[in-house]
């Protein structure tokens, strides 16, 4: 293990040359390694754009890596990890959440101008969070080298200057060409910028680690930074994604694996909900945007979505309505979460346009209820048990629509809050607004066992994740050169001292 003696690490920011190069599973692992040196530390993601959040312990909403990273560092997850959250609606607007709470829908421009307001949300956290900790590990967004982002930026570089932060960059080897984005992205930095990188760091390698040898020795003569490690290729590391999904196909007509397909909608939120399920031994998970290529399912799970009467839309312009009938007719069950769970009912209305423009939209009409689209979102961690059934039940509500009619007479769950969801009396169809309600094993079971699956063999998710994110630090503290990082930051601390 390369370590050094315990020092000062006040601040430490991770950005990358491209999108998912490896920030967020570097920021979990130090965020654990450090935690584990007895160091109080958190993390930190001054903006993120992402359709995958999760509730904070103050009733906000962040980023859900950063989520993870909190439970990297023993924490529950609080809105000041991450203060800007921009959620897309369509591909030039998105919703902007400030401190974890829902400011407007803004376009692209609307949002650069408005940076400079964001800029003092990222700040005022960054003082708290700085204040009651020993040390922060930040995680920036994208690549800093993105020139039509430079001006106003306040995720990567303009972040670090303003609060003189030291950087690492990490470069995913496995894509080619690690040395060009190494050297391109500390290129199209400006003097400033380039001296507060200490060090880089290469993600994914595979292979004889001599053969890169000649190519890190270039790599520091060339740029006179370190190489702070060589981070090999986990295979099978569980950790939950930042804001990308893996597509799958329906398995091939007489496989033994319970079926369970996914309408892959534009808009599809909080994808998450589905890690357990893609997880479990007994079942195949298809993310399909057309039903066309679908054999057939044991069950079918209309997703979360930023813009529901638009992903309803699309839903019913793909065939799946039909699709979803028949399967109905069959025998089939279908569960829809949030925004899935308001495309079930008769009508979903829209009065003050919050995810596009207003109006109403016809629903499935399969569960006898009405939402309405309200300004308050509803956010919140919760806990309970199946409606009239001792089996726990737990996770988190985002959504900003309000639902009601005969059908919810007939809940899914009974929650701390009350009722929640609705279930059909045919029992075919069933609905809720809880995210996360597949985490927990006995509830996974028991949604499966509702669907058609006999066995009980979920899987645990807290202990996968919790051995995931151990998995990482034990690799840090194999692979990082942490005697070489602290030099390198007493070499930056001195050199701002002397300015």
């Amino acid at each position: 293990m390369k370590m050094a003696g315990r020092m000062s690490l006040k601040a430490l920011m991770v950005q990358g040359t491209t999108s998912d190069a490896g920030k967020s599973t570097l920021v979990t692992a130090l965020c654990r390694y450090y935690l584990r040196q007895g160091v109080s530390v958190a993390p930190f993601k001054p903006q993120n754009m992402a359709l995958n959040s999760a509730v904070t312990i103050d009733g906000g909403e962040i980023g859900r890596a950063q989520a993870a990273q909190a439970a990297a560092c023993g924490l529950a997850p609080h809105s000041d990890m991450n203060p800007v959250l921009l959620k897309p609606n369509t591909d030039t607007t998105a919703q902007v959440i400030i401190h974890g709470k829902v400011l407007q829908n803004q376009s692209a421009t609307q949002y650069h101008d408005y940076k400079k307001v964001a800029k003092q949300a990222v700040l005022a956290s960054w003082q708290r969070l700085t204040a009651q900790y020993q040390t922060v590990i930040v995680e920036g967004a994208g690549s800093p080298a993105e020139i039509n982002l430079r001006a106003g930026d306040i995720a990567n570089m303009g972040f670090a200057e303003a609060v003189d932060c030291p950087v690492i960059i990490i470069a995913d080897i496995d894509r080619g060409g690690v040395f060009a984005h190494l050297v391109g992205t500390l290129d199209l930095l400006s003097p400033s910028e380039q001296a507060r990188v200490i060090g880089f760091v290469i993600n994914r390698f595979r292979g004889d680690i001599a053969l890169l040898k000649p190519g890190l020795d270039w790599l520091q003569a060339r740029t006179a930074k370190p190489v702070l490690a060589v981070l090999p290729y986990l295979h099978d590391l569980y950790l939950e994604a930042e804001d990308a999904l893996s597509t799958g196909h329906a398995q091939p007509a007489g496989t033994e694996q319970f079926q369970i397909v996914v309408p892959h909608l534009p808009s599809f939120s909080n994808h998450t909900d589905f890690d357990a399920l893609q997880l479990h031994p007994g079942v195949t998970v298809s993310f399909a945007k057309s039903p066309q290529h679908i054999a057939g399912a044991d069950l079918i799970v209309l997703p979360g979505s930023k813009s529901v009467r638009s992903d309803l839309n699309r839903l019913k312009t793909q065939g799946w309505d039909g699709f979803i009938r028949r399967h109905l007719r069959y025998g089939g069950k279908l569960l829809g979460i949030c925004g899935g769970f308001q495309m079930l009912g008769n009508s979903i209305d829209d009065p003050d346009g919050l995810e596009g423009a207003a109006g109403s939209s016809q629903g499935l009409g399969l569960l006898d209820m009405d939402t309405v689209l309200q300004p308050e979102k509803c956010l919140r961690q919760t806990t309970g048990s199946f409606y009239r059934q001792a089996i726990p039940v737990a996770g988190y509500e985002i959504h900003m629509g309000v639902s009601h009619g005969p059908a919810l007479s007939q809940p899914l769950f009974t929650l701390n809050e009350g009722n929640d969801g609705a279930i059909s009396a045919d029992d075919q169809v069933a609905g809720t607004y809880l995210h996360g309600l597949f985490d927990l094993p006995e509830a996974c079971n028991a949604l499966l066992n509702w669907a058609g699956y006999q066995e009980t063999n979920a899987v645990d998710l807290h202990t996968l994740r919790e051995a995931g994110i151990d998995r990482l630090a034990d690799c840090l503290a194999e692979h990082f050169d942490f005697v070489g990082l602290h030099n390198a930051l007493q070499t930056f601390q001195n050199s701002r001292s002397g300015q």
